[in-house]
């Protein structure tokens, strides 16, 4: 694991197939459909609130599986929070797979430096892109704005966001040198959810009512966990290429 010092939270390494290398997850954690979660063992109110916190995640997945958009179960990584749920998606075109993700729900009852909650999402988005859209001086910045923008349309408040855009090229050496190079862009983000503005415009971050940074759940409700997934699938298919309205496009009519 290596710190990213521009998410706030130890960044996921990539693997040789560009999806997150995230291993690991606690026993003693019910199954959830559509996610993997990591607690601790036993009946304390941190792990109610987490169970709760889950549950009300993954309440609003199954209204995103289309076609084009794939979910999967996937290990939670055990060293960024104490409690962590993941969830990963691929979107295919004709057959092909053109773009990867994975969403990470931590929660830690003491809360982390950074995180302005007790709660933190992380997501990773990575596709494959054409040479000339990977050189685009842009890239970075209409990257960026595929996800606040997704945030924006979807989520009731967000705090504190970081992130990272990559440019990757890949060129093969030795009996793979004959392949051509290939170009991705990835995208590794974190933010934390936050109530809607109160009546001064200002957000509420999650920060909970009880001790030890537990939430009862009209706490949760306010949040509204499961938005994050929508935003989540729509930075994820704006990346792919299929923007959905009011999203800015890089990619040119006719490409990918």
């Amino acid at each position: 694991m290596v710190r990213d010092a521009t998410a706030g939270v130890t960044a996921v390494p990539v693997t040789a197939a560009g999806t997150p290398a995230v291993t690991g997850i606690a026993e003693g954690t019910a199954s959830v459909p559509g996610a993997t979660a990591q607690a601790a063992v036993g009946d304390s109110p941190a792990e109610a609130t987490f169970t709760a916190a889950v549950a009300a995640f993954t309440a609003g997945l199954d209204a995103h599986r289309r076609r084009d958009l794939q979910f999967e179960d996937v290990p939670a990584p055990k060293r960024l929070a104490p409690y962590a749920t993941a969830i990963a998606a691929t979107v295919q075109r004709e057959g092909t797979d053109v773009a990867w993700g994975r969403l990470v729900l931590l929660y830690d009852p003491d809360g982390q430096p950074g995180w302005d909650g007790f709660f933190r999402l992380v997501a990773y988005v990575r596709a494959d892109v054409e040479p000339e859209m990977a050189a685009d001086p842009l890239l970075g910045e209409v990257g960026w704005s595929w996800l606040s923008e997704a945030l924006d349309a979807h989520v009731p408040g967000y705090a504190a966001p970081s992130g990272t855009v990559t440019r990757v090229i890949t060129e093969g050496f030795g009996a793979k040198r004959d392949e051509l190079p290939m170009t991705g862009f990835e995208l590794r983000a974190s933010w934390s959810p936050a109530c809607p503005p109160e009546a001064g415009g200002h957000e509420a971050a999650a920060h909970g009512t009880g001790a030890h940074g537990t939430a009862g759940t009209s706490d949760l409700d306010r949040l509204d966990l499961s938005a994050h997934i929508a935003a989540w699938c729509g930075c994820l298919s704006a990346t792919a290429g299929l923007e959905p309205p009011g999203t800015r496009a890089l990619r040119q009519p006719g490409h990918g």
